[in-house]
């Protein structure tokens, strides 16, 4: 028999259209080899051209889901997703307290089409109850705005970004820069944790299918603790892989097409 490879488990929403979501994070999950287990709290209709309907699932089913993994079989790494309302990112917060396991907290606000994934209600509870649970966070720019008001338009906003997320007790933060304009031909992303400070650049591939770029950076770097790396050693290996991802993403209907999950079996 054999044995069971890193356990890790996402709590996301699912993306119909499979390229985003808890589709995204355990296709990333099984690419990475861990054995991946899923929370949905919420059920979108989307596709390549956008979000048509969200419908979120109630808090004791998200718990309910959570406590029959984590109480069976257990968890290595969790990483979280689309939390849409404030009862939900309370709910698993909660859970989160409660549970002896590095956690990814990917603070998903808007979809890639720009379409609205969390209740400006529920930002508050981002802030005082999600964000102090998190290991790393992974805000892009767009949600660190969101978060807490810093507008990056520059490497020092960057680091000025930085300490704001930290300020609400995640242990790291990871600004993700790829849509920063200034930096031209390269990817850039930021991990610190107020002490240490690393830069992690890639080139920017001129490919405009990259649906689930956020979830899949997470939900690899959940892998790589799963596995008993460093946060920064998992964030570098996580980055390598979304970089590849990336550059392979495909067309897919009649909008913006997935990264490339597979990228490296191909």
């Amino acid at each position: 028999m054999s044995t069971a490879p890193p356990l890790c488990l996402t709590v996301a929403g699912s993306d119909s259209g499979g390229g985003a979501g808890i589709q995204a994070d355990l296709k990333t999950m099984l690419a990475l080899g861990v054995h991946g287990m899923s929370v949905v709290t919420a059920v979108t209709a989307q596709n390549s051209l956008g979000v048509r309907g969200v419908w979120e699932l109630p808090a004791e089913a998200v718990t309910a889901q959570y406590r029959a993994v984590v109480d069976d079989i257990g968890v290595q790494a969790v990483k979280t997703g689309m939390l849409s309302s404030a009862d939900l990112v309370e709910t698993v917060a909660a859970l989160l307290a409660d549970t002896r396991a590095p956690a990814v907290v990917d603070p998903v606000g808007v979809s890639k089409h720009g379409d609205a994934l969390l209740a400006a209600s529920a930002l508050d509870a981002v802030r005082k109850e999600l964000l102090p649970r998190a290991t790393v966070a992974t805000p892009n720019l767009d949600e660190v705005a969101q978060l807490t008001g810093v507008v990056v338009e520059t490497e020092d906003d960057m680091r000025r970004a930085a300490d704001a997320i930290l300020d609400h007790g995640p242990r790291w933060a990871l600004i993700k820069g790829g849509h920063l304009a200034a930096h031209g031909h390269e990817a850039v992303d930021l991990l610190t944790d107020g002490a240490e400070e690393r830069w992690l650049r890639a080139p920017r591939h001129d490919n405009r299918h990259t649906h689930g770029t956020g979830c899949t950076l997470a939900s690899a770097i959940a892998a790589g603790l799963a596995k008993g790396l460093s946060v920064p050693e998992a964030v570098t290996a996580a980055k390598e892989y979304v970089t590849g991802a990336i550059a392979a993403g495909f067309a897919l209907g009649g909008g913006i097409g997935p990264v490339d999950h597979a990228w490296q079996w191909r």
